[in-house]
């Protein structure tokens, strides 16, 4: 398939906002599409090269970009720069020099979906010496053979900045739409599978049949269930008849996959972090069976057997060098809660018998244990608080309160799993821009503009400029100059790259903010590296709680 042709998609996708439109221009082209490029095309229509399940990073910033842009136009760095800060929009810059250079390139032949898929797949694989300039001669190569509006959509998927207003819900119901799959079925196997390009092969090649043989498999990542907050404990006890309780640990979730000897650690993310905590490897083989099995957990960094800040855990997941001194400093204790696979899958089965099939297969030992939990109803709800304030006193964040008749169903936030904590609430919300503050905190970026999520774009709901230690601010400084788009003044606009959870008085109305809404008193409680933007609240969720 000619690139060209997945151009003038993304073109009709960027002239209407309507998801029913969006929906139906995906369709008809997905229908169109030869099985050899289905998976990916789909993918780049979200604009990326990797699933989301990949541990595989694309590893380009702006700056390798633009220098490649540079060489490619002939036009100074600082030409580029300009133009980026003008649009601010890398792809439309990009068009503009090309249509401003002197001496066009006469293309020997037309580029197709393959070659641009497979070079973007190949710069994530350099490494070591040189990479930067090895990456920048895969860069040119394609800009080079690229016409203007190629060169566009070239850049926006190399910095995995599409934004045409498509996330994976349009893209999966024009799967189904395209092959006559029930919308359920497409979701589920999506769900499974965290892999939207292997769902579309799937249902072109093999129809409904062939996706409902997608499954869970140890190895690869499954998006986490979500919880919502919980408005009471006795509230959410009666309005479920009864719940599994279990302290709430204030760490990092994780997602243990044994596949033969192998065992891996995904974040809530599905990033893979086991090389960075390869203490916790021998203790999960010692203390789960001997057979492949997808299991759940929380981990959290402890000092004298006692909880300590969740930035540690941050520390440690992250961490690339020294690891031995970080595993001497920072221990690690890992509290598992649910079993998703165990010789089969089983997600489809209620919490407690779940539940049932974790404690016969755990042997608990230093390192790992299994949450303290009971089983309440609404005869015994006292049992629940007394577990939030045992809880609380051991210095955990509070309780979980779950259905134990329910699936596990990935991916989805409900009523289903609830959480309740003893501090004021809270959000996660994305960084969309910044101000530099004044005096001796000019340096840095003192007040941060955040967002929330409405369908597939971001909406601005309030500036955070408390909760901030200097080094806080110098690390979230460095990160927005990493991410920056464009800056207008002591004001700086940036890629939704970076996670903060904020507590908050109240909310309130608020015509200020695209949310319509805003949040009183807002203070910074730590910056989220284990959550991405599709982790954050919505304004959805805003308004409920507005409400309530």
């Amino acid at each position: 398939m000619k690139y060209r042709e997945l151009v003038d998609v993304y073109e009709a996708l960027s002239q209407t906002t309507k998801k029913l439109e969006k929906i139906a221009i995906l369709t008809d082209f997905f229908k169109d599409v030869d099985s050899k490029d289905i998976d990916k095309v789909v993918l780049m229509s979200l604009g990326l090269v990797y699933p989301k399940n990949s541990e595989e990073e694309q590893g380009v910033g702006d700056k390798i970009l633009m220098k490649a842009i540079s060489q490619v136009f002939g036009v100074p760095i600082s030409k580029v720069e300009d133009n980026v800060r003008e649009f601010g929009d890398i792809g439309q810059a990009t068009e503009k020099l090309y249509k401003e250079k002197t001496q066009q390139t006469f293309l020997s032949e037309e580029l197709t979906v393959e070659f641009v898929f497979n070079n973007i797949r190949k710069i994530a694989m350099i490494s070591g010496g040189k990479s930067q300039s090895r990456k920048m001669d895969i860069i040119s190569g394609l800009l080079s053979s690229a016409s203007g509006i190629e060169a566009k959509y070239i850049s926006k998927t190399i910095l995995e900045e599409l934004r045409l207003g498509v996330g994976e819900a349009i893209v999966r119901d024009a799967i189904s739409d395209a092959f006559g799959i029930d919308k359920k079925i497409t979701e589920r196997a999506y769900m499974l599978t965290n892999d939207l390009g292997l769902v579309a092969g799937y249902a072109k090649e093999k129809g409904e049949d062939g996706l409902k043989e997608l499954n869970l498999i140890p190895g690869r990542p499954v998006k986490p269930m979500l919880a919502q907050l919980s408005p009471g404990i006795d509230l959410s006890i009666k309005e479920m008849g009864e719940a599994i309780c279990e302290t709430k640990y204030d760490g990092i979730r994780v997602q243990i996959h044994k596949k033969g000897d192998e065992i891996k650690f995904f974040t809530r993310k599905l990033e893979n972090v086991t090389n960075a905590i390869p203490e916790m490897i021998e203790p999960v083989k010692n203390a789960c069976p001997n057979e492949d099995f997808i299991i759940e957990g929380e981990m959290i960094a402890t000092r004298d057997e006692k909880p300590i800040s969740f930035q540690y855990i941050l520390q440690r997941v992250r961490r690339k060098y020294d690891i031995d001194k970080a595993i001497e400093n920072v221990p690690l204790t890992l509290y598992l809660f649910d079993v998703l696979y165990y010789q089969n899958p089983l997600i489809d089965k209620p919490l407690k018998e779940r539940r049932k099939i974790l404690e016969r297969i755990i042997k608990p030992r230093e390192k790992i244990n299994l949450s303290t939990k009971v089983d309440v109803n609404v005869d015994n709800i006292f049992e629940a608080e007394k577990l939030f304030k045992d809880s609380i006193s051991k210095g955990h964040e509070g309780i979980m309160i779950k259905n134990p008749n329910e699936p596990y169903i990935p991916g989805i936030r409900g009523k289903k799993m609830l959480k309740f904590k003893a501090e004021p609430e809270t959000l996660d919300v994305v960084v969309v821009g910044g101000t530099y503050g004044l005096g001796r905190r000019s340096k840095f970026i003192g007040s941060y503009l955040v967002a929330l999520k409405q369908d597939n774009e971001l909406k601005t709901v309030a500036h955070v400029a408390t909760g901030l230690d200097d080094d806080t601010l110098e690390h979230l400084t460095n990160l927005m100059e990493k991410y920056k788009r464009y800056d207008k003044g002591t004001k700086i606009f940036v890629e939704p790259k970076i996670v903060l959870e904020i507590a908050y008085s109240e909310i309130v109305k608020s015509p200020e903010y695209e949310a319509g809404y805003s949040l009183r008193f807002p203070v910074v409680k730590r910056i989220r590296n284990d959550k991405g933007v599709d982790d954050i609240g919505t304004v959805k969720d805003l308004k409920a709680m507005f409400k309530s």
